[in-house]
């Protein structure tokens, strides 16, 4: 492989054209080519890639020469058949966007494909990369003594427009907890060095496309609601999440707390977003306060504009396709295993079973 980095892109909506912004911003990398079977995608894509061709079937693309991996960032439902495919045909180096999967029922099937994948598999979860989330993963041991308690509040937007509507349905994104709060998921397994062993969530559709039918089908996608793990070292873990609070000066609150004190940080959303009437965005914020002696410390976590303009992640999905490109040239493990991104979505499950029964769930 040349020091230059090829990738073919699987699905250029929305997510994957951040991902095409982010890539063009890396050194020796771009992309050779793009399958996205929706004309108004495609064009914009090819706009922002115009180097790339732009194969008809995920097959052609498969055939390009030259490509040294791919990235899967199609809707939620296509991930496992467009990653059989892969395994069977080309089994390149591979970024795939979280979800891992959505149904209960491809739990072994993913396992199976994986193990015997003869490259690196990364599952995309941004959020551990975005700079503020990133700076409390360096220091929350120190901070804390070892976390107890750890609470992710998110307040954002609702699921906005994608192709085919797919995120409006439970069937096709696996429904919030698995689609959305896969992420937080992951960051509780990060900041919680044990076993998740037990949740208990409540969810449900309060204010969000209650109005809106697509083949006179009402959505019953979930837009609020509250999830507690329990992990087996005794540590409790909960989410908050409300999709109709974009009013809200930061979308992340996060916190971690333990015997020695708590860390804090604060993630604002999209900049685009931001009125621009009330000036400025707002800036991450990293806050350590310590028990004994007792005075919180706030720091500024800026984020490079440029990165901003790529997309809505916080820079996250750039500093992502830094990491990968190194799993790709051989020089790093990665550091999202099918482990991480399996575990994600069996809590989501999890959850979204528990809110549905009234029910705990035993993992």
């Amino acid at each position: 492989m040349s020091d230059t980095v090829i990738y073919g892109i699987i699905g250029c909506g929305m997510m994957g054209q951040e991902h095409l912004r982010n890539i063009a911003l890396l050194p020796d990398t771009r992309v050779g080519a793009i399958f996205e079977p929706d004309r108004a995608m495609r064009e914009a894509a090819a706009d922002l890639a115009p180097g790339a061709v732009l194969p008809e079937t995920l097959e052609d693309l498969l055939a390009v020469e030259g490509l040294d991996c791919l990235l899967i960032a199609s809707p939620n439902h296509l991930h496992v058949p467009q990653l059989e495919l892969i395994a069977a045909k080309r089994p390149l180096p591979l970024l795939i966007e979280k979800p891992l999967f959505t149904n209960p029922a491809d739990t072994d099937r993913v396992i199976e494909i994986c193990a015997a994948y003869p490259a690196p598999i990364w599952v995309a979860m941004e959020y551990r990369y975005m700079p503020p989330i990133a700076a409390l993963l360096d220091q929350v041991d120190a901070a804390t003594g070892g976390v107890r308690m750890l609470t992710i509040r998110e307040h954002r937007f609702a699921f906005l427009k994608k192709v085919g509507d797919w995120n409006r349905f439970n069937r096709y994104s696996g429904g919030t907890l698995v689609e959305k709060c896969c992420h937080f998921f992951d960051l509780m397994r990060l900041v919680i060095p044990s076993d998740p062993v037990r949740v208990m969530a409540s969810a449900g559709q309060a204010t969000n496309h209650l109005d809106e039918t697509y083949g006179g089908e009402t959505p019953d996608i979930w837009d609020h609601g509250y999830v507690i793990v329990e992990f087996a070292n005794g540590a409790r873990a909960m989410l908050e999440l409300c999709m109709f609070a974009e009013g809200s000066r930061y979308q992340e609150e996060i916190s971690a707390v333990g015997p020695a004190g708590k860390i804090e940080c604060l993630v604002p959303g999209p900049g685009r977003f931001w009125p621009a009437d009330l000036g400025t965005p707002p800036v991450p914020q990293l806050i350590v306060s310590p028990r004994n002696p007792k005075g919180p410390m706030t720091l500024d976590i800026p984020v490079e504009p440029r990165l901003l303009e790529a997309g809505d992640h916080n820079g996250s999905t750039y500093y992502q396709h830094q990491k990968f490109r190194e799993a790709v040239l051989g020089n790093a493990p990665p550091e999202v295993t099918v482990k991480d991104g399996h575990m994600a979505v069996r809590l989501g499950l999890a959850a979204q079973l528990s809110a549905s029964t009234g029910q705990s769930v035993d993992l």
